[in-house]
């Protein structure tokens, strides 16, 4: 439950609380292998996504935003709160950000970063802000470093001997901080499974005979911290926005960017437990949080706590990005597809569409259905601001502005992965890239994936191997007639195993066309409305808008916090049977830059609309869709959805009648 006192803990009080027993030794295996940063690049338009990122906001923190240019971890006076989290968050994604773009700038930044810290860790271990002061020190704050850290030595192997034995110093003090009841305030509760991960990390890869103070920590982060396999459980999870319910629980376990992070507990614990059962429980977990709380942009909402159903409800963008993570996370410990499915589905509409297209302004929240961004009165949110749907610097709280970039390049790094064997590489998350590895037998391997999925159901890869070996690709649960053809034979059906096609690969050049079409599918969403897929992308109205700057950073005037607001009518019910699919060639065979905005994906779904009575809060938000089938007030029109990550107003969830009625 989080206990906040000093125990006497022994082997057998920790068995009971973890699950541990003497015969669970060591680390059970993946079933996936995660690349080391820099091993799978990102191409085409994908990279350009990179690129658009860090010439926006992310790429330029550090230059202006106090938080970042003056953070207290790097000897400044700047911090947000006693949570020590908004350096770190920063480097925890700008790390990969700059090793993917190879941007001499960003790597300087790090790299000073990560001086500054190992360069003041104290004689006790502790690394970060609270070094040399009467600050509280409390963990959560050093797990996004961690993760930077470990991802710095992963791209540049000359780091390991500076920054491994940091680390086990710095895992010497929290185990017996641990054990004296420190250092876990409510946050560290319900965050401890990153700590676990970095630890894993460790174990992994840099041991230096230190196994059994790793795997005591693991228990001991466990068993302080909160118990997810109890949030998870069915009889516990709410089924509905949580602002009225009663927690059984510590009240944080609901809130949303820590359900986010908490999804990796389970897994993480299993490595060190075996136990079945916390993969059955990470699971179901994943499963309830969506069916009670899921969006058909592939996430889920909490306006800072989890918030059911309802299209107005908000999605808060760090909640977004660590979902993602979590996710390739539990893909690669638990292999069930589903996972993956649903990166993907997220990274491709729900990453996007909280973002201007040139990444220089965020929101805090996002809404399915989204009629305004502006300063909102009535408020929808009932624990977060008014200004929180706003797109701009730092709106509601700063964290998403430092957190936000660990999402598109941690999406790049888990695209691919090996078999635990390392004789197989694994294509994961679809789109284009340059993978290098080398697998078991010293077997080099390079995969260069050309395709501008996911607005295109094409994928043309071309693998270079030493030697012969076995090739998988992900085959999306929404794939239809889906084919595959080798070296130019004769295309045939795609038969996946788990998710997962396997190609024969040949020494030398082999070539891969994947054809991956896909069925426009409506999903079922409240009070009888719905939403439009057509595969890995949702469909919106996007709707036409006026932009106003609210307010401009003196010191950096790209960075602008913008009002938007309908200058056309919303208010549409759709005919589910009149839905039709349209894919242009774009200009030159590329996709515009970027390709996020208004108008500008090549893929399109038509539909029979008819304007009808919706009513609105103020004139901020949409009420629920009226209940369907619905009266339309006017004649018939057709009306154009657009993929949802391309949309910053827009009408997600449709109220529907009948053409022929």
């Amino acid at each position: 439950m989080g206990f906040r006192k000093a125990f006497q803990i022994t082997s057998a009080l920790l068995a009971l609380f973890t699950g541990v027993t003497p015969q669970t030794i060591g680390l059970a295996p993946k079933k996936f292998l995660s690349l080391p940063l820099g091993a799978v690049k990102a191409s085409g338009w994908l990279q350009d996504q990179l690129i658009v990122q860090n010439n926006g906001l992310a790429g330029h923190e550090h230059e202006f935003y106090h938080y970042v240019s003056q953070s207290d971890w790097i000897g400044g006076d700047s911090f947000y709160s006693n949570l020590e989290e908004a350096g770190s968050y920063w480097f925890n994604g700008m790390v990969p950000l700059g090793i993917l773009l190879n941007d001499s700038t960003v790597q300087s930044q790090t790299q000073q970063f990560l001086d500054y810290v190992l360069d003041h860790q104290d004689s006790t271990g502790w690394l970060g802000p609270e070094v040399n002061t009467t600050k509280p020190r409390y963990l959560w704050g050093r797990y996004p470093f961690l993760f930077g850290a470990i991802q710095m030595v992963e791209a540049n192997p000359a780091l390991e001997s500076r920054v491994v034995p940091a680390l086990h110093k710095f895992v010497s003090l929290a185990n017996a901080m641990l054990h004296n009841g420190t250092g876990v305030d409510d946050w560290a509760a319900t965050r401890w499974e990153d700590f676990v991960i970095a630890l894993q990390w460790l174990y992994d890869f840099h041991p230096d005979g230190q196994e059994d103070i790793l795997i005591d920590t693991m228990k001991m982060l466990k068993f302080t911290g909160d118990p997810w396999e109890q949030v998870f459980a069915e009889e516990n999870f709410p089924q509905g926005p949580v602002e009225h319910m009663s927690n059984p629980f510590p009240v944080l376990t609901w809130h949303g960017v820590n359900m986010a992070e908490g999804l990796k507990a389970l897994p993480s614990t299993f490595r060190f437990t075996h136990n079945q059962s916390d993969l059955d429980a990470a699971s179901l977990g994943w499963d309830l949080l969506f069916k009670y709380h899921g969006r058909p942009s592939g996430i889920y909402a909490a306006d800072e706590y989890l918030a059911g159903l309802e299209a107005v409800r908000g999605t808060e963008l760090c909640l977004v990005v660590e979902t993602m993570f979590s996710g390739s996370y539990l893909y690669q410990v638990i292999g069930d597809p589903k996972f993956a499915d649903r990166v993907e589905r997220i990274t491709y509409n729900a990453l996007p569409a909280t973002l201007t297209g040139d990444m220089w302004s965020r929101q805090y929240l996002q809404q399915q259905n989204q009629i305004a961004s502006k300063d909102m009165s009535p408020n929808p949110f009932p624990n977060d601001g008014s200004y929180s749907n706003v797109f701009g610097l730092e709106p509601n709280y700063p964290c998403c502005t430092v957190n936000h970039p660990q999402g598109w390049p941690k999406f790049v790094s888990n695209s691919f992965v090996t078999t635990p064997d390392q004789k197989s590489l694994v294509h994961v998350y679809l789109g284009p890239f340059d993978t290098s590895v080398t697998l078991a037998g010293g077997n080099k391997v390079t995969a260069s994936v050309d395709t501008l999925y996911p607005f295109s159901d094409t994928l043309t890869t071309t693998i270079h191997a030493d030697k012969a070996f076995t090739y998988y690709v992900r085959i999306p649960s929404w794939v239809s007639k889906g084919t595959i053809s080798v070296d130019g034979a004769a295309a045939k059906a795609v038969s996946p195993s788990n998710g997962l096609q396997a190609v024969s690969v040949r020494a030398g050049t082999t070539k891969i066309v994947s054809n991956i079409p896909a069925d426009i599918t409506i999903e079922s969403r409240p009070h009888g409305s719905v939403a439009v897929h057509r595969g890995p992308l949702h469909y919106a109205f996007d709707i036409p808008r006026t932009q106003k700057i609210l307010a401009q950073n003196a010191q950096e005037p790209r960075a602008v916090d913008l009002e938007f607001d309908a200058t056309d009518a919303w208010q549409y019910a759709i005919d589910p049977s009149s839905l039709h699919f349209n894919a242009r060639t774009p200009s030159g065979g590329k996709l515009p830059s970027p390709v996020f905005d208004s108008g500008l994906p090549p893929f399109t779904i038509t539909a029979t609309a008819c304007p009808i009575n919706w009513s609105v809060a103020g004139d901020t938000f949409a009420a629920a869709p009226p209940a369907s089938p619905v009266t339309c007030t006017g004649s018939t029109r057709n009306i154009t959805l657009w993929p949802f990550g391309a949309t910053k107003l827009r009408i997600g969830e449709f109220p529907t009648f009948n053409v022929t009625a």
